[in-house]
């Protein structure tokens, strides 16, 4: 059974967590964070997250809000979730809460809904199987399939203390980015791991190691392997995070980006005139995140297709031309649809960007009717109809 101790350390009480070997002798497991020193602000949990540790302890379990959550507290941002994680199985969250539901097929979660929100609710993983994780587990074995030690803390809000295994709080402040599974595995089980540490290290100022950063590069090619709807979710989420400049800086560097928008990529790679243009986009992109909120798929594309659509053609000469409107947006259109991907965002945002930077270019286009728009798809799909 874990046991608390305090222990004296240069002038100030360090709480550490306890655990034993096989042997039954004591061995130091975590270090634990009191209020005082870790400085977050209970008024920044999520008071439905509270709510919800709270009945998952009155029922008897242990209880925790863990990862991208208590990384974005200890440095002052606001999460934008909060996942929860406790040694109550599916089956038992799923009676405690009855607006809830069962996810997932290997290893199973639970959605909690709040109102609008969705809380992840998983149980303590164990690291049997290596750091997949597909079977229950305790704190101490969960701990070691997370992917960075960032990402690796748990907060107990009704204690208010950070648990750190594995020195998370230490490389945050320092800003280190250091993984927690070994770096023979950890692009190999998961190769999106490799995107989710260049967002990291460019948004929480984290630095890269050089043999990290080397891994990545020699890892890119693995990201071919992924689906396209997971690389479009993990775009999705560098357009909406406000630092999509510094991001796709470090995606460029490490070799990733040519795998979530291999055709811009190119483009990079042949014209630095273009480079620096789609660069300043995105930075134009950030400001729009942050100034204006909540802001609508298709504005954020906008930024992304913009450069690209001035270089298909002569816009002025086809303006004067006998070319409909209509036609040129087909075409457009079309061409978009293949630059972006493997991204495929909803077809109404992406019909809207294309229109908006059509028509800051001096071509009036009215929204083409439904069927012509399938009819156009199933031509690029090489589809007949019988």
């Amino acid at each position: 059974m874990t046991k608390q101790r305090y222990k004296s350390y240069y002038q100030y009480i360090v709480l550490i967590r306890y655990g034993t070997d096989k042997n039954g002798k004591p061995v130091k497991k975590a270090v634990i964070y009191t209020k005082s020193e870790h400085g977050i602000p209970k008024e920044k949990i999520d008071s439905d997250a509270l709510r919800i540790i709270e009945r998952l302890r009155d029922a008897g379990f242990n209880s925790y809000i863990v990862g991208g959550a208590v990384r974005d507290l200890l440095v002052d941002n606001v999460p934008k979730d909060f996942d929860i994680v406790t040694d109550a199985t599916p089956s038992r969250i799923k009676k405690i809460f009855r607006n809830s539901r069962i996810i997932g097929r290997r290893f199973r979660l639970v959605h909690v809904l709040v109102g609008p929100k969705i809380f992840e609710v998983s149980t303590f993983r164990s690291t049997v199987e290596g750091s997949v994780g597909n079977d229950f587990g305790s704190m101490d074995e969960d701990v070691r399939r997370r992917d960075f030690t960032l990402n690796a803390l748990y907060y107990d809000p009704l204690r208010e203390q950070v648990i750190d295994y594995v020195g998370g709080v230490h490389d945050i402040r320092k800003h280190v980015l250091r993984p927690v599974i070994s770096m023979d595995r950890i692009f190999v089980e998961d190769p999106v791991r490799m995107l989710r540490a260049v967002k990291y290290s460019a948004t929480t100022n984290a630095k890269m190691s050089f043999a990290l950063r080397r891994n990545i590069r020699h890892s890119a090619n693995l990201l071919s392997d992924i689906s396209p709807s997971r690389l479009t979710e993990e775009l999705l989420k560098i357009i909406n995070s406000g630092h999509a400049y510094n991001i796709v800086r470090e995606a460029l560097d490490t070799d990733l980006y040519m795998y979530l928008q291999p055709a811009a990529t190119a483009l990079m790679y042949a014209d630095r005139g273009f480079e620096s243009a789609y660069m300043e986009n995105l930075k134009k992109l950030d400001g729009l995140s942050g100034a204006e909120g909540d802001v609508r798929l298709g504005r954020k594309l906008v930024f992304l297709i913009s450069d690209f659509v001035k270089t298909l053609t002569d816009w002025k000469k086809e303006i004067s031309s006998d070319a409909s409107s209509g036609e040129l947006y087909m075409r457009t259109w079309s061409e978009c649809r293949r630059f972006v991907l493997p991204m495929n965002p909803q077809r109404s945002e992406l019909e809207f960007a294309v229109r908006t930077v059509l028509s800051s270019l001096g071509v009036a286009v009215r929204m083409p009717r439904r069927r012509h728009l399938m009819r156009n798809t199933e031509q690029e799909r090489g589809v007949q109809k019988v």
